[in-house]
């Protein structure tokens, strides 16, 4: 049976973090192909600096809701509300192949082929955050809808060997067919500038994963200044303070490339990170790495940056320090780690979704011819 042409992808996605990212950057990449994207996007209407950077994709169209997403306090009614709405924009738009980036929609009676990209789970970050602590019984459905969703789905995909190794521990589920995609990054946005004595953290500063804490910690040791981007308070309204650090808040994409192109130093000692988009911003950047010693941060930067304990601050403060007082070393880092993530670029993870989508609807149409 002779391949008919992808024309039309509806993602569901949300507005809240690195999802927001891969989604826009995956709909860019997918336009020289002739690939028209709808995005339903849910968690919180997005900001106007978000709104910008969708409007300046010209194959995408953004549908956006303040639907809650599983994940979040008290979601399953606002999930079952958005079924609906996901169900009907499909009718409207009539795609070729359904892309998922939420789990709680994944049951639902599509007429199209179904792909979900696995970007975390809270099982896997309770594992790694909480360790040997049981998850509590308020996230029973919540696993009880991840495996349905997991059995679901046509095909599964995830940003890493380890996300998905870490998807299929904690839900114990048969999964379906699977395959690794690494997400990437335009390089022509994240340029290096003059660099200037400062460390730089990012990401959602209230999630305990991503362990900005500690660098927070560490920076009243160092002899640079470290400042951190992102959003304080959670979606309860509770926040952190960074005491030591120069907070940034909430930087739209331009403004944080510009500190990523200044900084020579970028910390992210995480604790759970599935792939780590910002760690790939910041290292086409020219900032030399120090990340959390994880699995998935092993596998996406093997020797090009400096490993660290998640938990042992005196290792992040004294590995710091050391690659202040070290510029021939950090300059190396530097440009090692900038050479790996030019291998991780836009078109290639658009190109392997695209051998996706094709595998998805060429065997949906043979399984109905049969």
């Amino acid at each position: 049976m002779s391949e008919r042409p992808i024309r039309r992808v509806l993602m569901t996605g949300d507005t809240v973090g690195g999802v927001w990212t891969f989604t826009l950057e995956l709909a860019r990449a997918l336009q020289p192909h002739g690939v028209e994207v709808m995005l339903a996007a849910m968690g919180g209407e997005p900001n106007p600096a978000q709104r910008a950077c969708a409007a300046e994709i010209g194959n995408l169209r953004l549908v956006t809701s303040s639907f809650k997403l599983e994940w979040m306090e008290n979601p399953w009614h606002d999930v079952e509300a958005s079924g609906d709405w996901v169900l009907a924009l499909e009718r409207e738009y009539a795609p070729d192949v359904v892309h998922l980036n939420t789990y709680g929609h994944c049951m639902l009676p599509f007429r199209a082929p179904t792909l979900l990209t696995a970007h975390s789970c809270v099982l896997s970050w309770w594992s790694a955050v909480r360790g040997p602590e049981p998850l509590p019984m308020s996230w029973c459905r919540y696993r009880g809808e991840v495996e349905c969703a997991l059995r679901a789905v046509d095909m599964l995909t995830a940003p890493s060997k380890t996300m998905l190794r870490m998807v299929g521990e904690a839900y114990g589920t048969e999964l379906p067919p699977c395959r690794v995609i690494p997400n990437g990054r335009d390089a022509s946005r994240f340029r290096p500038a003059t660099k200037e004595p400062y460390v730089l953290a990012a990401g959602r500063l209230w999630d305990e994963a991503k362990n900005i804490g500690a660098v927070a910690r560490a920076a009243r040791r160092l002899e640079w200044p470290v400042y951190v981007a992102g959003e304080a308070c959670d979606h309860a309204g509770q926040s952190r303070d960074f005491l030591g650090c120069r907070v940034l808040g909430w930087l739209g994409e331009s403004e944080l490339a510009g500190w990523y192109g200044r900084a020579s130093v970028y910390a992210l000692p995480a604790r759970y990170e599935p792939f780590g988009l910002s760690a790939l911003e910041a290292a086409l950047s020219g900032c030399a790495l120090v990340l959390g010693d994880i699995p998935s941060l092993r596998e996406i930067w093997g020797n090009d940056a400096v490993f660290v304990d998640p938990c042992a601050e005196d290792a992040l403060a004294q590995a710091l320090a050391a690659l202040i007082s070290d510029a021939p070393r950090r300059e190396d880092l530097a440009r090692r780690g900038m050479e790996r993530a030019r291998q991780f670029t836009p078109e290639r993870t658009a190109q392997e979704y695209l051998n996706a989508y094709q595998w998805l609807a060429t065997t949906r149409r043979v399984a109905c011819a049969s």
